[in-house]
């Protein structure tokens, strides 16, 4: 940037006296002529008479007075140019098969909820130094210091989706969620040793979707000893959970982010409802639905005796409309199930007892 220049000083050259064409008169003593008074370029009067200056001496190269301060126009100081190095250029968000899904809006709504995670970190664990320790959940890595990762991405979207893209209630259920997995003590829970002649035949992770989503079975008749299955509703719920947990190791949030549910009746009864066992289900699906957001592609119900099947409707008026629409009652027997799962599922990797022509030994109750 260039100084802008001083204003030139204009000197006025003193105007010669005229000489006259005639003889000149006789000698006479000579007499220092006075000069004739310099033209000047006109100024502007000045508004003051302090430090008037003097008048031209003889001889002297009159200069024009200064223009005053008070009166000359102030020159504005240019504004210096940002230079285009120190703007910050826009970073591409890190892709991969899932964010590709991402909507405009989700995409506008995930930076906001970005700049929450450090704060909703120090909120949840209750320490200062949260704000800068990494933590993992579901088996990806979350870096307050550096968010842009995309299986970061598709984590954080799953609280913005279950909350309508509004970061503020996002962040609130991050938090909530962080808060109940210290309090419950998930990572325990995943490493219990639980009875197996209990727990063994309730619960299967079997096979994929055309789509690579693990399929998960949770079967209710497994174990008809209610009472051992539910006696210590703390312990089935350790169970549950870590089932849960055990299947959603299965996603890689690359490329899949949400899993299949097969919830088969086979053998329950109006008697197989005890307090006990409501109390279970109650808890188990409010623990799911807060602290388990968007990781459920599709839930199927089989073999509903027809007795049973106004479950499926009181569900309709307890749960979101869209957590409503991936549910479906599906028939009884192989045949009937097939119909609607092979779709879904390929053959080779549905057991023989829902339509499929694989062989599930997992499904065989150990004697």
């Amino acid at each position: 940037m260039s100084d802008t220049p001083a204003t030139p000083v204009v000197t006025a050259e003193p105007e010669p006296v005229a000489t006259s064409a005639v003889s000149p008169p006789a000698p006479t003593p000579t007499v220092p002529a006075e000069p004739a008074p310099p033209v000047t370029t006109a100024m502007p009067p000045a508004t003051t008479t302090t430090d008037a200056p003097a008048p031209p001496q003889p001889g002297a190269t009159p200069v024009p007075p200064a223009v005053p301060a008070a009166t000359a126009e102030p020159t504005p100081a240019p504004t210096a140019p940002v230079p285009a190095a120190t703007a910050e250029p826009a970073q591409p968000e890190p892709q991969n098969a899932l964010t590709g899904e991402f909507t405009g809006p989700e995409w506008k709504a995930l930076p906001e909820f970005r700049k929450l995670v450090p704060d909703a970190l120090v909120k949840a664990y209750e320490k200062p130094e949260a704000k800068t320790t990494a933590i993992t959940l579901w088996g990806v890595r979350i870096d307050p210091s550096d968010l842009r990762d995309a299986r970061v991405s598709v984590v954080l979207m799953k609280f913005l989706r279950a909350r309508n893209l509004n970061p503020t209630a996002a962040s609130e259920m991050f938090v909530q969620t962080l808060r109940w997995r210290e309090e419950f003590n998930v990572d325990a829970a995943v490493k219990e040793e639980f009875p197996a002649d209990v727990f063994g035949q309730l619960g299967h992770i079997f096979g994929k979707d055309k789509q690579g989503r693990p399929v998960i079975y949770n079967i209710y008749g497994g174990n008809q000893d209610l009472e051992a299955v539910f006696g210590d509703v703390d312990r089935f719920l350790r169970w549950r959970v870590a089932f849960m947990e055990k299947s959603l190791e299965l996603l890689d949030f690359a490329n899949v982010d949400q899993a299949i549910q097969i919830h088969d009746y086979a053998g329950v009864s109006m008697s197989s409802r005890t307090p006990a066992s409501k109390n279970a289900a109650s808890q188990a699906s409010n623990i799911f639905s807060s602290h388990y957001p968007e990781l459920l592609y599709k839930k199927y119900f089989v073999n509903v005796p027809g007795y049973m099947s106004w479950l499926f409707w009181i569900f309709k008026s307890i749960i979101p409309s869209a957590t409503f629409a991936k549910m479906s009652v599906v028939g009884s027997g192989a045949h009937s199930i097939g119909k609607v799962l092979l779709p879904v599922i390929p053959a080779d990797e549905l057991p023989k007892r829902y339509g499929g022509n694989a062989v599930a030994e997992v499904f065989e109750e150990k004697k």
